[in-house]
């Protein structure tokens, strides 16, 4: 298989160093039960295993430079052979996953000069495409932020898959969920995996999460009267930090791999796209 030219670099332009997080975080899952697969990020999406999906886009986009794969465990990868390709022609960067996906972030980033800006993201992100990846890498170089996260609005993900169920964390200004993206344009803003590590099981808890903003601001969120800014501004001060997000436009960045019901949503929309 003759492999892909990558995409020309924007002049005077950083590229990113792309990290892929593709390690199975629970034995017995039943969506890798369900699929009959090694491992949750080779589960095929319209045919491809999801995380060779992640790969391409990456590979598409004229903001990602050099890209490591962490994870699934090297003897599974047969069942994803051109991504196995890619690897052993040192295209792609594999190396073993750790303990967690905070830990997995620490030893990848290891590999990474300060000097270079590093965006993060997951296998099961199976409808990452080129588009919403430039969109997010603009916003990060764009705005003075040492870390900048990707985030929908909640309404407008409904609007286009009513029936999918996403996470969203409440604010005054409206809902809003993440969207697995991550930049650290700073070498400053590689410091935020140690607050990672401290809230990483709590992903899915928004009190848990908003409480890095400090009590006052849990109150607040809880009546609905914390903005959005006001609480990325609060984050800020608490971690010395200057935390931004990119408000994406594109709602299936949003949608990710977590059930089965996930699964046949994003395998329905990748067969319907051109």
């Amino acid at each position: 298989m003759t492999a892909r030219t990558r995409a020309t670099p924007l002049p005077d332009q950083p590229r990113f160093s792309a990290i892929i997080l593709a390690g199975d975080r629970r034995p017995g899952d039943p969506l890798v039960l369900k699929a009959g697969v090694a491992g949750k990020a080779l589960i095929p999406v319209a045919g491809i295993p999801m995380v060779q999906r992640v790969v391409s886009a990456l590979e598409e986009s004229r903001f990602i430079g050099r890209r490591i794969l962490c994870g699934p465990p090297r003897d599974a990868l047969i069942s994803a052979p051109r991504l196995l390709e890619m690897i052993q022609a040192g295209e792609v960067e594999w190396m073993e996953s750790q303990p967690s996906p905070c830990l997995s972030a620490i030893h990848s980033m290891a590999r990474i000069p300060d000097t270079e800006p590093v965006l993060l993201t997951t296998a099961d992100h199976a409808l990452l495409s080129t588009e919403i990846l430039d969109e997010f890498c603009r916003h990060a170089l764009d705005h003075k932020h040492d870390v900048m996260a990707g985030l929908a609005r909640h309404e407008d993900i409904l609007r286009a898959y009513p029936e999918t169920n996403r996470t969203s964390l409440r604010f005054r200004d409206g809902a809003f969920s993440g969207c697995n993206l991550f930049a650290f344009p700073t070498p400053a803003g590689r410091r935020i995996t140690a607050f990672w590590r401290r809230v990483e099981q709590q992903r899915k808890n928004p009190f848990r999460v908003v409480s890095a903003a400090g009590w006052m601001a849990v109150l607040r969120y809880a009546l609905g009267r914390l903005t959005l800014e006001e609480g990325l501004q609060r984050i800020s001060r608490r971690l010395d930090l200057r935390v931004g997000v990119a408000v994406l436009s594109q709602p299936e960045a949003a949608i990710d791999i977590d059930t089965v019901e996930d699964w046949k949503l994003a395998d329905k929309i990748a067969r319907e796209r051109p």
